[in-house]
């Protein structure tokens, strides 16, 4: 009977457990073993490893997080340990490696497939930073989590007539807070792709009271040059520019927490039926993802070669609407 492994890798996002689900039933339709391999490289490297039916996935498609746990393992790109790897491949005779995860998550598949393992990756991340994929689990669940927190902020902004600067998630990509701050109606939106003037934010403020706004919303990126930590100590010192009283509210981790959405539910099982039947198909170390609405595979080697850039068009048209 063939095998196939599946594991989830990195930072958890909404319907990593509907990806797992799909992978399980999708191969077991079709005759494989399906071997669950936990807490992603690090189970791996160490053989924790359990066998997965139909009946385990089971009742686990609304849930967050990952019923096989996750992790970061960055001493996997070392080829030492990464060769521990490949012995639990090789003793669990694997026909091939489902890998569930953002960038690091496919850098680490990429090594795993030049090792001679096939490997075919899934894009999971609610930063939306894979290159090869329009959007990736987890991303719609994250925004809309971000957008009922603006929503709600909104309202005792409106009450107190206050300023709130919103921190969401994205290291390295603005491409949530961008989305955020445009279905939000933010009125004005920080991000690490553009250079922000934090005096250029005051007087956006400003503009706002100056135009009878009884409140003002600005989303910020973590990854952004300036934070919201580092926003609201500059706005505090020049609290009399402002024409409101600001606060900070940062949703960290509770944006990656709680059911996936329709959608993302909808995505991941699409996206790991996908993964298993380009194993079956013999189509190695790719990587699967949404472009214009179809599935598509995307090779290894150009994910972890090129940098998904963010459409700065939108952040003009998020400056136009803040009016």
């Amino acid at each position: 009977m063939p095998r196939l492994g599946v594991l989830t890798s990195g930072g958890d996002a909404p319907g990593m457990n509907a990806a797992i689900r799909a992978v399980v039933r999708t191969a077991t339709s079709y005759g494989w073993e399906v071997l669950g391999i936990r807490h992603g490289y690090a189970g791996l490297i160490a053989n924790d490893v359990v066998v997965l039916t139909a009946r385990d996935v089971g009742g686990i498609i609304q849930l967050g997080g990952t019923l096989l746990n996750s992790a970061r393992c960055p001493e996997f790109h070392d080829e030492p340990v990464r060769r521990r790897a490949v012995d639990t491949v090789r003793r669990h005779q694997l026909d091939g490696v489902v890998i569930i995860g953002g960038n690091g998550s496919q850098r680490g598949a990429y090594d795993l497939a030049q090792s001679g393992v096939p490997v075919v990756g899934v894009a999971s991340t609610i930063d939306n930073d894979v290159f090869g994929t329009d959007q990736s689990i987890g991303v719609d669940t994250a925004l809309n989590i971000a957008l009922e927190a603006v929503d709600r902020l909104k309202t005792t902004a409106s009450a107190l007539q206050r300023a709130f600067l919103v921190e969401v998630m994205g290291r390295h990509c603005g491409y949530l807070a961008l989305m955020t701050a445009i279905a939000g109606g933010a009125d004005a939106v920080v991000i690490p792709e553009m250079e922000t003037d934090p005096e250029q934010l005051i007087a956006d403020l400003q503009a706002a009271a100056d135009r009878g706004k009884a409140h003002a919303m600005v989303v910020v990126a973590e990854g952004a040059r300036y934070n919201a930590e580092q926003l609201i100590d500059y706005f505090h010192a020049r609290r009399d520019r402002l024409g409101y009283e600001i606060r900070a509210t940062i949703l960290g981790h509770v944006q990656r927490g709680g059911a996936p959405t329709a959608f993302d539910r909808l995505l991941a099982t699409r996206l790991g039926a996908a993964a298993v039947n380009e194993i079956m198909a013999g189509h190695a170390a790719v990587m699967v993802g949404v472009r214009q609405g179809e599935i598509a595979a995307t090779p290894l080697d150009e994910v972890v070669r090129n940098v998904k850039t963010l459409d700065l068009r939108l952040l003009d048209l998020a400056r136009r609407l803040a009016t």
